[in-house]
């Protein structure tokens, strides 16, 4: 028979001797969860340690990251290939063990999390692709996607503004696989909660229509085992709120705030080990332990027996199986370079001027034909955005759920870590929308898929204060030089049709850097290109045109800001002017270009100018502390659009103005 205080109890000292070793940590929510993580990964959890990625395995999120070591202690004892020297490294440089969870570093790590609440929005987001691929692929007696999504979280992840847009949403699209276990402490680094945080978690998620099994003794095996059975046969999303001591097994911090944030200290850990009778040395572990923890054969067979399910359904359905694999590998159809230059060539015969977001949904339009893996969404926006394709099905059936575009509602942050938790789940490739202006509410989102170096993408329009009307408070103006500060994000602000094309099209292709595409309101003019011109707006900046192998003036703009800078470069020509106009659709992308392709597009000249209807920050690098920036360092206006770029010196004569009047001294 089991011996479940055991194994608790191996988790226990296994988390306070590795945050004490490491004289940092928090010891106390992985041993107040101890015997919730020892019934869900021992006895209920579908996974192989043999195959961390194994495609049908249950997906496991540790919402509350700080506890990190409730997992790394999980996957060590399950038989995961972490071993208890990674253990002695935790929070150490270049360790499989770092302080939160980090995807990419640690086998059976699937989200990185730390962020209150966003782990919870990843696990939603990895429900909601279970749901849609399950309905996609799966056949009468061949469920080759059927597997839940469980995640551990605490009372910070429910006090983040994020959980309400999440799970509000988990419960109306009834995201039944989706199982929530709540450590239900009463305590945060600031002590006892119901100061603070006072509110009725049952009532509440009873309110998003969840399922909700209240008052868990969450130290009790048999009860919450019984609970997660529960869960697993409800159509609906559960929680299961379990009551814990936090710091369970430490004489002197149990159920105190010391214990939830720090090291407990040398002599609190032999006092722990008496407590629960723990006769072994720090790092070591009894046979007994392993022998019952280890499920290598267990998620084996279970693996097996999936792979013989999958052998029955290819014979059945080939090219689903292929298309299947196809999307699991995150492989792109194999002639991926000639659909993007077809996309390209017909954009540049129609020669359209509209606006960029317009041009965005024509290419949505377009590579969606060749996706079938693209799901599209936005927050409320859909008209506005133009996300929406013609053949796009909206996931509106609560009981079937064929369709690839979502509606979120008003859910900027919610959207964006969801499409984190899709793209993480595989299978999907998933991109949201809304206005430039809203990505400040999801920032930290894009910042987790940035560091994750995974490839959402983030559709943002209205991107200058352009917009017009709305005034100030919907007219960004920094937000573009913001979102180029994040390391690892690609930010493609085209000018055109083709530059628009050339930008999905990058977006589509990326495994390991996620993109924000930002788009106009406003028709923009078609530019004219050589195919050589063309060719180079995938490198994020390039030469556009110019009357001059040693120009002295060098303009450079994004976006909407480009069709006026070559109107002002006609005028410069006209004046016989020796100038080079560069367009700058991702200054992310052009930065990773080689030192000499960077200086043929800027060369040593006289005068660098850049032109940016937003904050002038992000120009300084290219033009110089003694060029010039055409920029908008102020929040906006309410008034139409063209009082707007009037007000604010864009327009081709002020623009003109004040370059001859910045060349002029040195004439």
């Amino acid at each position: 028979m089991t011996n479940y205080d055991l194994l608790a109890n191996a988790i226990r000292i296994l988390s306070a001797d590795s945050v004490e070793k490491a004289k940092s940590g928090h010891p106390g929510m992985p041993m107040g969860m101890a015997e919730i993580g020892v019934t869900l990964w021992r006895d209920h959890l579908s996974h192989n340690p043999n195959n961390p990625n194994w495609v049908n395995r249950d997906r496991f999120v540790l919402s509350n990251g700080h506890g990190s070591m409730l997992l790394y202690s999980l996957l060590h004892l399950t038989g995961y290939n972490l071993t208890l020297n990674d253990l002695q490294q935790f929070r150490q440089m270049g360790s499989k063990t770092p302080g939160h969870p980090e995807y990419g570093y640690t086998d059976g790590v699937e989200t990185t999390t730390g962020p209150l609440g966003q782990g919870l929005a990843n696990a939603v987001g990895m429900a909601l692709a279970e749901k849609i691929l399950a309905d996609e692929f799966n056949k009468d007696g061949l469920p080759i996607v059927n597997h839940h999504t469980y995640v551990f979280m605490g009372d910070g992840c429910l006090m983040e503004g994020i959980s309400h847009e999440v799970c509000s949403l988990a419960g109306t699209f009834k995201l039944g696989k989706l199982i929530a276990l709540y450590d239900d402490n009463g305590i945060s680094i600031d002590g006892e909660v119901h100061d603070w945080f006072s509110e009725n978690v049952a009532k509440r998620f009873e309110a998003y229509n969840w399922h909700v099994i209240d008052n868990i003794d969450g130290h009790d095996v048999n009860a919450i085992n019984n609970a997660i059975k529960d869960a697993k046969n409800d159509e609906r999303p559960s929680i299961l709120i379990c009551k814990t001591k936090i710091g369970k097994g430490s004489p002197n911090k149990v159920g105190k705030e010391e214990s939830h944030g720090a090291a407990l200290g040398e002599a609190e850990i032999k006092l722990v080990r008496q407590e629960l009778g723990w006769d072994y040395p720090p790092f070591v572990m009894p046979n007994e332990v392993y022998q019952e923890f280890d499920c290598k054969n267990k998620g084996q067979k279970l693996e097996d027996e999936w792979n013989k399910l999958f052998a029955t359904y290819q014979k059945s359905y080939p090219e689903l199986a292929l298309e299947f694999k196809r999307r699991n590998s995150r492989e792109l159809p194999k002639n991926w370079n000639q659909i993007i230059e077809e996309g390209i060539k017909l954009v540049s015969e129609k020669a359209e001027t509209i606006a960029t977001r317009k041009a965005s949904q024509n290419a949505i339009e377009y590579f969606a034909k060749y996706l079938p893996e693209l799901v599209g969404g936005s927050a409320d926006l859909t008209g506005s955005n133009l996300t929406r394709w013609s053949f796009a099905k909206t996931l509106n059936d609560k009981n079937n759920f064929t369709g690839n575009y979502i509606s979120y509602g008003v859910r900027e942050f919610g959207m964006s870590a969801m499409l984190n938790g899709m793209y993480l789940h595989n299978g999907i490739k998933p991109f949201g929308g809304t206005f430039l202006m809203f990505s400040e509410y999801a920032r930290n989102a894009l910042r987790m898929a940035s560091l994750m170096k995974i490839a959402p993408i983030f559709v943002y329009t209205h991107d200058s204060v352009g917009l017009g009307e709305d005034g100030p408070t919907h007219q960004p103006v920094e937000q573009i030089a913001t979102l180029r500060l994040i390391p690892n994000m690609h930010v493609w602000r085209p000018c055109d049709t083709v530059e628009t094309v050339v930008s999905w099209g990058a977006a589509l292709s990326q495994t390991t850097t996620p993109s924000s595409l930002i788009f106009s309101r406003q028709n923009l003019q078609y530019m004219q290109r050589d195919a050589v011109t063309t060719k180079n707006i995938s490198k994020g900046g390039y030469i556009l045109s110019k009357n001059s192998e040693t120009p002295d003036i060098i303009i450079l703009a994004s976006g909407s800001e480009v069709e006026l800078a070559y109107k002002v470069y006609t005028k410069l020509v006209a004046e016989n002017k020796q100038v080079q106009l560069v367009s700058m659709p991702s200054t992310s992308v052009f930065d990773t270009q080689n030192t000499q392709y960077k200086k043929s597009v800027l060369p040593e000249s006289k005068y660098k100018i850049a032109i940016e209807a937003g904050v002038a920050d992000s120009w300084y690098k290219y033009v110089g502390i003694d060029g010039l920036i055409i920029s908008i360092d102020t929040f906006g206006e309410s008034a139409p659009a063209k009082d707007l770029f009037n007000h604010f010196g864009f327009t081709e004569d002020m623009i003109l103005g004040k370059i001859k009047d910045f060349i002029k001294p040195f004439n």
